[in-house]
């Protein structure tokens, strides 16, 4: 049985996603500075936070939406952006050359063809929407 979505639900959706992506833009702009430049932490904290709560909130979005985001190729390059972000930890010498590898994925992730976004590691084919079978 196939869920229905009125136009109005449709549009509050999307404009409530494209909100919640641009905050998150602006909080890793905003961050950016402090792994670019090694400025302290203090004066880009709230950035950073805003940044990660809302990458969180857009992959549950994701997850939440279809479990299939984990098994596409948009999903994997997610969890690899998050490990190279968590590198920068251990790293931090690294940490200018990991930011930049995470935003160039983010880049190829957001605007590559929905072919590539929509690969599936698991299935080997591309997966769009709920489909899960075959």
């Amino acid at each position: 049985m196939k869920s229905t979505v009125t136009d109005a639900q449709f549009f509050r959706l999307r404009m409530g996603k494209t909100a919640l992506r641009a905050l998150h833009v602006l909080g890793v702009a905003g961050a950016s500075a402090g792994f670019l430049f090694g400025l302290d932490i203090e004066l880009w904290r709230s950035w950073w936070i805003l940044g990660m709560a809302t990458g969180v909130a857009l992959t549950g979005w994701e997850v939440w939406r279809s479990p299939l985001y984990l098994v596409q190729l948009k999903g994997v390059f997610t969890m690899v952006k998050v490990l190279l972000l968590a590198l920068c930890y251990p790293f931090p010498q690294f940490s200018p050359m990991l930011f930049a590898a995470i935003m160039l994925l983010s880049v190829f992730i957001a605007h590559g063809p929905s072919q590539f976004r929509h690969y599936s590691i698991w299935h080997r084919r591309i997966l769009r929407g709920q489909e899960i079978k075959g």
